[in-house]
């Protein structure tokens, strides 16, 4: 598959430094943005629904967008973080593609980038830690133009930061789909490329010279799911982060990511996220 950098356009939607003490305690996060944190001192944990990962001084840490969890904080606890988001315009999101490691080690070079990224944006700041007060549409919506106003250089060299603290994740990151057939490799990056059109399996086997039932088999062999789920969930998470950043009806919505049917995208939005479509943007704008 081809992992095309150039693709990858990171917004910092918010920058600090944090201190707290017992009083990081957040449940059920989920974000259409991906944290990056450094920890500069004392003790944190983050807990996901199947493992517990302890937070520890001069160490980053790495939560990927739409990622449910929960922190927990009961003594001193100071840390950098940075909230990165990709244009939902994009045909798809590059970390999407990726499994980061959730933590690695830091040290003073990190330490300087992370500085230097907030002396750049020090009105990116939180002006609140907890997650309802900006983990929400008009505020993500707010975050992004202010974003957009930014000087060229500051944009500039912010992205590079960025690319840096993600760079080194990256060294022992490796292919969420790691895919020996060239045939599924091909078919994965159509289906991504293509996330917001309406996709036909038989199109697919098509071009890729199979036919319909092997191209099926082939598909689920490699990754462990049918061409069919893998293009709906897809499309789903295209439109978790149209529903949030966006301004387009529920009905907007389902057409920009490829169904015709708002019945049938409404029940495939429910049976993926457990919420409708309306009630997922109600719950993100209710904060």
């Amino acid at each position: 598959m081809d992992f095309d950098i150039d693709s990858f356009h990171p917004f910092v939607l918010n920058v600090g430094l944090a201190r707290h003490n017992a009083d990081w305690n957040w449940k059920n996060v989920s974000s259409p943005f991906s944290r990056l944190y450094y920890v500069t001192e004392g003790r944190a944990q983050v807990v996901f629904p199947d493992h517990v990962l302890d937070l520890r001084a001069e160490h980053l840490y790495f939560i990927p967008a739409f990622t449910r969890h929960s922190y927990v904080c009961d003594s001193l606890f100071c840390h950098y973080y940075a909230h990165i988001y990709e244009d939902p315009q994009s045909k798809h999101q590059f970390l999407e593609d990726w499994a980061l490691p959730e933590e690695i080690q830091g040290g003073t070079f990190e330490l300087a980038l992370f500085g230097r990224l907030y002396d750049l944006n020090p009105t990116m700041k939180l002006t609140a830690s907890d997650p309802s007060t900006y983990d929400n549409s008009p505020t993500l919506a707010s975050n992004l133009l202010r974003n957009k106003q930014r000087p060229l250089y500051n944009k500039i060299m912010s992205r590079g930061i960025v690319y840096q603290l993600l760079a080194s994740f990256f060294k022992t990151a490796r292919p969420k789909t790691d895919i020996a057939d060239n045939r599924v490799k091909r078919a994965i990056a159509f289906i991504r490329d293509h996330v917001t059109d309406e996709i036909g399996i038989e199109n697919i086997a098509e071009e890729l010279c199979v036919s319909k039932s092997y191209f099926i088999r082939i598909f689920k062999k490699e990754t462990g799911t049918t061409p069919l789920n893998f293009i709906l969930r897809n499309k789903i998470e295209k439109a978790q982060l149209l529903l949030i950043a966006g301004e387009q009806s529920v009905k907007q919505v389902a057409f920009l990511v490829g169904f015709e049917d708002f019945s049938y995208f409404s029940r495939v939005f429910k049976k993926i996220t457990g919420l409708t479509p309306n009630e997922y943007r109600k719950e993100a704008r209710a904060h």
